[in-house]
């Protein structure tokens, strides 16, 4: 019998990964889970993934992931996805700066996630690195289950 305790959402707010929230938390409902929902700052630097340019300061260009920036995004994110979580319970939330990949492998084993649920098409996905699509990288290697919701309104073009 499949069942799932811990089940990792990847939060992106691309429009992918906000249709991916709706599965991740029937799932967790169904198995009577721990929903984790996870996002990675955005950075423009491959190479210093901890200069985010997401939740700055208006008129910052570039900014350090501080102690009170993650802070700051984590009640963003817990007042965007509270009605939408329904009351369900266990919930947690984390925000890391780093590569949204390594970061989301991570942390799902760090916390034995048995199920990843994420947008297939998210906010930096346009720009294909040499590293490859972040969910193409975290199905990849993922030691868990990992479930892609794509749009079926939404014309994907390579």
């Amino acid at each position: 019998m499949i069942g799932y305790k811990n089940i990792l959402y990847c939060a992106d707010y691309s429009e992918d990964a906000e249709l991916a929230l709706v599965y991740a938390v029937d799932m967790a409902r169904r198995y009577d889970a721990h929903l984790h929902i996870l996002h990675v700052l955005h950075s423009y630097h491959r190479y210093l993934p901890t200069e985010v340019y997401e939740g700055l300061e208006e008129g910052q260009q570039v900014g350090e992931a501080s102690p009170e920036l993650i802070e700051r995004v984590t009640k963003d994110i817990k007042l965007r996805y509270f009605d939408q979580l329904g009351g369900h319970q266990p919930v947690s939330y984390t925000v890391v700066a780093g590569n949204p990949h390594v970061e989301i492998l991570r942390y799902a084993r760090e916390k034995q996630i048995e199920l990843i649920v994420m947008g297939s098409m998210g906010k930096s996905e346009t720009e294909h690195t040499h590293y490859g699509s972040t969910v193409e990288q975290v199905s990849k290697m993922a030691h868990c289950h990992v479930m892609a919701i794509r749009n079926p309104e939404k014309l994907y073009t390579l």
